[in-house]
C-alpha cells in the first residue's frame, strides 16, 4: 500500500535521492544539502504548527509501506512573496496604431511582476520514474488539496503551481539561453540553486524592468514561452482536473506556465467530506481517497471506501496505514 506522510528530518537521504533524480531546472529540490535539510525541518514544525500559518511549508513523502521505500515528494506553500518577492513574466499585448497610416499593431510584451504575493503554492510533485503509474502521482497530487481542506484558514484563498518550462533534449533551455541569461549572466545551474536556496536579492538587483517584446526574441525563444516541460504534461493535466487554469503568467527563468485556481474551488478541497471511520472488511465499497482528520497526523491513501450516512467504512489495513482507529474522523474524496 502507498501512504503520503509528512516529512520531517529522518527524510534527508530519500528527498537528496529524489533531488538528484529530477535533473535540471526543478528548483524545488536543487541538490543542496543545507536546502533539503532546512526544507525538512521547517515541515516538521509546519505540520507541529510551530510555524506562524503564512511561512508554513508543508511538505509530504509517497512511501511503499511494503517496501519500505519513499518514491515521491510534493509541498504545500501556505504564501509566498511574503519575505521574499515572488517574480513572473506577465505576457501581455501592447496595442499601437497609427491613424496616419490607418494600421494597428498588437505586440506580445513580457513585464516583470509580483502579482501572486501572499498566494499558497502547490508544488514540489516528483515521483521515481519506474513508479510513475497506477495512481501513485494523482494519489501524491490530491493529497496536497486534502491537506488544504482539512484547515483552509491556514492557506490563501488563491492557491498556484508553477510547472517546468521546456528544455531541449540535451538539457538547453532555450528561454534562459536567448533572454534570462542575458540579465543575470550566470549558467542556468546557479542560478536555479541561488534561486531555491538564498533569499532572491539577486532578482530583485538584475531582473529587467522594462517590457520585453517577443518580436525581438529569437524564434527558439519564442517558441516556449509557457511551454511544459515534457515530463511536466502529466501534472498540468491533473492541476486542469482540479480547476487549475493558465493565468498569464510565465516563469523568469525557464518561461514554464503559472496556474492557478481559487482554494475553495478546487475540486478535491471542494467534494471531500468530513466522517467516522468505522473498520469493515478490505476491499469493500468503491476506491476513494482517504486522509486522516487533523494537520498534525496528516497521512493519505486511496482504498476501498463504503459510505453509510455520516460513516466511512474503511478496510482495517487501510486504517492501520493512516494510523487510524473506529471511531476516528477522516476526509474522503470519491
Amino acid at each position: 500500500m502507498l501512504v503520503v506522510r509528512p516529512a520531517g528530518p529522518a527524510d534527508f537521504d530519500s528527498l537528496m535521492e529524489l533531488a538528484v533524480l529530477s535533473g535540471r531546472g526543478f528548483t524545488s529540490l536543487p541538490e543542496d544539502e543545507q536546502t533539503l535539510r532546512s526544507r525538512l525541518d521547517l515541515s516538521e514544525a509546519s505540520f507541529n504548527a510551530n510555524v506562524a500559518a503564512p511561512e508554513a511549508w508543508y511538505t509530504l513523502m509517497l512511501e511503499d509501506l511494503e517496501a519500505g521505500d519513499v518514491i515521491g515528494v510534493a509541498g504545500v506553500k501556505a504564501g509566498v512573496g511574503l519575505k521574499r518577492p515572488h517574480f513572473s513574466f506577465r505576457v501581455v499585448t501592447l496595442a499601437q496604431s497609427s491613424p496616419t497610416l490607418d494600421k494597428r499593431f498588437d505586440h506580445t510584451a513580457l513585464v516583470l511582476v509580483n502579482e501572486c504575493a501572499g498566494w499558497s503554492e502547490v508544488g514540489s510533485l516528483f515521483l521515481k520514474p519506474e513508479r510513475r503509474k497506477g495512481g501513485a502521482g494523482r494519489l501524491l497530487a490530491q493529497s496536497r488539496y486534502m491537506l488544504i481542506g482539512l484547515e483552509p484558514q491556514r492557506f490563501a484563498e488563491m492557491v498556484l503551481a508553477e510547472l517546468r518550462g521546456w528544455f531541449d533534449e540535451d538539457g538547453g533551455c532555450p528561454f534562459w539561453d536567448h533572454v534570462a541569461s542575458k540579465f543575470f549572466r550566470l549558467e542556468f545551474d546557479e542560478a536555479d540553486m541561488m534561486s531555491a536556496s538564498t533569499d532572491g536579492q539577486f532578482i530583485l538587483d538584475l531582473a529587467p524592468r522594462h517590457p520585453i517584446y517577443a518580436e525581438l526574441l529569437p524564434k527558439e525563444a519564442r517558441d516556449v514561452l509557457g511551454r511544459v516541460h515534457r515530463e511536466g504534461e502529466a501534472a498540468r493535466a491533473m492541476l486542469e482536473t482540479e480547476g487549475f487554469r493558465y493565468q498569464g503568467l510565465i516563469d523568469i527563468f525557464d518561461a514554464g506556465p503559472t496556474v492557478a485556481a481559487r482554494r475553495d474551488d478546487i475540486k478535491t478541497v471542494r467534494d471531500a467530506r468530513r466522517l467516522r471511520l468505522k473498520l469493515g472488511e478490505d476491499a469493500y465499497g468503491e476506491e476513494a481517497l482517504v486522509s486522516t482528520g487533523d494537520i498534525g497526523k496528516f497521512r493519505a491513501v486511496r482504498a476501498p471506501v463504503l459510505i453509510d450516512g455520516e460513516t466511512a467504512i474503511v478496510g482495517r489495513d487501510a486504517a492501520r496505514a493512516l494510523q487510524l482507529s473506529e471511531g476516528d474522523m477522516v476526509r474522503v474524496k470519491a
